[in-house]
């Protein structure tokens, strides 16, 4: 915790989070995987429905959501394209939260999910009723949610916020004399702090994959790789980002990968993200930061157990047999939806500016 007197740190215990087991996939022969695909484009074609993939996910995915008009994005972009597109189902392959979150700005649609059981662990460190009551004890506050909630936390918040627009919304809330309320990551919350100078009370939660990034670990690495580029999402601990040359989101740290001069990167995010990386830059060299050494778990071994749960096989199987759609309450989803929103137009009027 900083010594910063704005920032604060909810005392109580996190809440502990069950963490799966890696679902272990049978492994799909070239040609396997080429009528899988076509099936489920078939499929697709039939249900008039979209892929909406986030970068974690496996390849496979992101290459078909690509391959059939859909979408390979971080939840911003992927909350936004929901929105654009004429398709009547969306199939979202990532976390829950994600696919509540496009149910919520797209109430007419209908919504599926390879499996519904995918969820995420500050969604899991976050339940609705404890945040709501940490809420009431903290009435002065604005509440701002990291995206990676479920819809009720959502519901009972001002603002949503991606990795992405965090620090554009809370410097502006900032501004605006607001002192936060923030959850669930406590690690982005802080370094979004550091960064704003705002006064945030942050909720005790963290990422299974980005907490176990090791500090002392990056540092034995980067002097094997002297020239390498060490790229850290921000909801990794602080003496992980301080290594850091870039700290950004997923899209900004695709976007390091294509335009930084380097020929090697230490990555420290969701391998997931490789797939992507080594699309648009092919001839550079990706090093997955460490996640052994001392304190080590391997709860997620830099991938994340919940985004894992999404293959070829179960989306087939819930294009074939339905089931596995995303419903939410009418009361909820009329709460939630002005906090979304409210971010979306904050997006949309930063883009329209050039900021």
């Amino acid at each position: 915790m900083s010594s910063n007197p704005e920032e604060q740190l909810d005392q109580t215990e996190p809440h502990q989070v069950q963490v799966p087991p890696h679902p272990q996939w049978p492994p799909l022969s070239e040609g396997e995987r080429a009528a899988a695909m076509a099936r489920i484009k078939q499929m697709m074609q039939e249900q008039n429905a979209v892929l909406v993939a986030h970068y974690y996910v496996d390849g496979d995915l992101q290459a078909l959501a690509e391959e059939t008009g859909g979408c390979v994005a971080d939840s911003l972009e992927m909350a936004r394209f929901g929105t654009t597109t004429d398709a009547e189902t969306l199939i979202v392959c990532g976390v829950r939260f994600m696919g509540e979150t496009a149910k919520i700005l797209n109430p007419e649609k209908r919504v599926i999910m390879p499996d519904l059981a995918a969820t995420c662990s500050l969604d899991e460190a976050c339940p609705a009723d404890a945040f709501s009551a940490f809420c009431d004890q903290h009435p002065d506050r604005t509440v701002v949610v990291y995206a990676n909630t479920s819809a009720a936390v959502k519901a009972r918040a001002d603002w949503v916020v991606t990795s992405g627009i965090a620090l554009d919304i809370v410097r502006h809330l900032h501004g605006r004399g607001e002192k936060i309320l923030w959850a669930p990551d406590r690690h982005l919350g802080h370094y979004v702090q550091r960064v704003t100078g705002a006064d945030m009370l942050l909720w005790n939660g963290a990422c299974v994959v980005h907490e176990e990034f090791k500090s002392f670990g990056l540092q034995r690495l980067k002097k094997l790789h002297p020239d390498a580029a060490v790229l850290v999402h921000p909801e990794s601990p602080d003496e992980v980002v301080d290594q850091a040359d870039v700290v950004g989101s997923t899209t900004a740290l695709i976007k390091a990968v294509q335009e930084l001069p380097n020929e090697e990167f230490i990555v420290a995010t969701d391998d997931g993200i490789f797939w992507k990386m080594h699309q648009l830059a092919p001839h550079k060299k990706l090093i997955s930061a460490p996640t052994a050494g001392e304190g080590a778990t391997c709860e997620s071994c830099a991938h994340c157990p919940w985004m894992a749960m999404n293959a070829l096989q179960n989306l087939e199987t819930v294009l074939r047999d339905g089931g596995n759609e995303i419903h939410i309450d009418p009361a909820v989803r009329a709460q939630a939806v002005t906090s979304i929103q409210r971010m979306l137009d904050f997006a949309r009027e930063r883009d329209r500016r050039g900021g």
